[in-house]
């Protein structure tokens, strides 16, 4: 690969590359068109789906279709009159019900962290390494997941060399790149300690226990304990979780995935009086209407439930975060 390939591969995100190629795909091999495709060829490609595909699917195939010619240097048949009046008639006829993510609840998370405390100790016990990596990795993930707001693209790429850990203190995370920084600056998150549920204490005994010094902070084990020298697939990141809240005892498993922790946090903080500014803020969000979304349905008897000692207050920037009663 020349630099000059080097530097237009790098300027769109793996995530979207893999579901832009995805969609062309299922453009030319499932429903059997043909690329580069006219603007009734994409019409009737909508048409045909319209009653199968969510709305925000049929959006993100017309992107990937649109990319694909405008790389190969064709026009973009997707602009064209018919194919945009025939989206608009879907949206019309078909009104999207966007699927959300089942929250986490706080007790939820605990019960999901004491389970992985039991079964890393009966793991360490038996002396079944392969288990007790397992156990750690995913605690820290579910963890510092939660407690940081992050998405699972976010925890996937996070890298070891990109993490400081301030014992009793904090963590602080630097990610290259998050969802919408069109500029690649990249974003400094903090994580706070905290008395228990900690995401700095699970972190550091993953890290150590897995020996890593560089590279992806959550990596896939296999059978005989040994660790991969690759990050997490994204898809692997949803049943990974499925199957830990299932052995944890948490009813409907099957409803949650990685943004599961986004929301939960999310809903937990505006429960226990964050401002939307601050919660915006400290999770990542450009817009009000990204927040609003998370933050819809949330239980405003929730504090009221949990206690208040399990109340954790941050301010904007992470700089410091305080603990409420000393319980979290």
């Amino acid at each position: 690969m020349s630099k000059l390939d080097a530097y237009l591969h790098a300027a769109t995100r793996d995530n979207t590359r893999r579901s832009y190629q995805a969609a062309a795909r299922h453009f030319e091999v499932e429903w059997g068109g043909f690329l580069p495709a006219t603007a009734d060829a994409i019409a009737r490609y909508l048409v045909d789906h319209a009653e199968s595909l969510a709305i925000n699917t049929l959006r993100q195939r017309l992107a990937a279709l649109a990319q694909w010619h405008i790389d190969q240097g064709f026009s973009d048949p997707t602009k064209a009159p018919v194919v945009r009046k025939v989206f608009r008639g879907i949206q019309a006829l078909h009104p999207a019900r966007e699927k959300r993510a089942r929250p986490l609840q706080l007790d939820q998370l605990e019960q999901a962290t004491q389970w992985l405390d039991r079964a890393v100790a009966v793991a360490a016990a038996a002396g079944d390494r392969p288990a007790q990596l397992r156990h750690t990795r995913d605690k820290a993930l579910l963890l510092l997941g939660f407690w940081r707001g992050f998405r699972g693209d976010e925890l996937t790429r996070l890298r070891v060399e990109n993490v400081n850990v301030v014992p009793g203190e904090g963590m602080t995370c630097f990610l290259s790149q998050t969802k919408g920084d069109r500029s690649y600056r990249g974003a400094t998150f903090k994580a706070p300690a905290l008395a228990r549920l900690c995401p700095v204490t699970a972190y550091a005994a993953w890290v150590d226990l897995a020996i890593l010094t560089e590279g992806a902070v959550f990596r896939g084990i296999d059978r005989w304990g040994n660790i991969s020298t690759e990050g997490l697939h994204i898809n692997s990141l949803v049943p990974l979780l499925r199957s830990l809240f299932a052995g944890a005892g948490i009813a409907s498993a099957t409803q949650y995935s990685s943004h599961s922790l986004r929301r939960g946090f999310a809903q937990w903080a505006a429960s226990n009086g964050w401002d939307i500014k601050t919660l915006m803020e400290y999770v990542g969000w450009k817009n009000m209407q990204s927040a609003l979304r998370y933050l819809e349905g949330a239980d405003p008897f929730a504090r009221y439930r949990t206690g208040e000692a399990h109340g954790v207050v941050g301010d904007a920037e992470g700089r410091r975060a305080e603990v409420i009663g000393g319980a979290v």
